[in-house]
């Protein structure tokens, strides 16, 4: 069975740093494109990076570029999402996704076949 499983949230000052991290398995980490996302209460799930193929591509939205990198360990079938210089705004709960295809609409939640069961992320100001 194919699975996702976040890590690393928490509750952070504003101007901190968290790590996110998504373990798979099964044939969840064979997929070229992984991302992450986040949900904050009462608002729609929203993208927020995105690697493919063997790492080297990579897709932010533009209120995190600059602050967030998304980065792979294929021997680890591990996917990190370093985050610096967070912002309340910032707060939500994180979700690891992915797919077997890119696709021009990766910013698309309904477009990725697996789901982590997601990891809070609370920043505080």
């Amino acid at each position: 069975q194919e699975h996702l499983v976040e890590s690393g949230g928490g509750l952070v000052a504003a101007g901190g740093s968290l790590r996110l991290s998504c373990t798979a398995s099964g044939r969840a980490f064979s997929v070229p494109v992984m991302g992450w996302f986040r949900q904050a209460p009462g608002k729609e799930r929203e993208f927020v990076a995105i690697i493919r193929g063997p790492g080297t591509q990579t897709y932010y939205r533009d209120s995190v570029k600059g602050r967030f990198t998304i980065s792979r360990d294929n021997a680890k079938k591990t996917v990190y999402l370093q985050m610096n210089s967070l912002k309340p705004e910032d707060t939500a709960v994180y979700y690891c996704a992915s797919r077997s295809i890119f696709t021009v609409q990766y910013w698309r939640p309904t477009e990725y076949t697996y789901w982590g069961q997601g990891t809070q992320v609370t920043v505080s100001s």
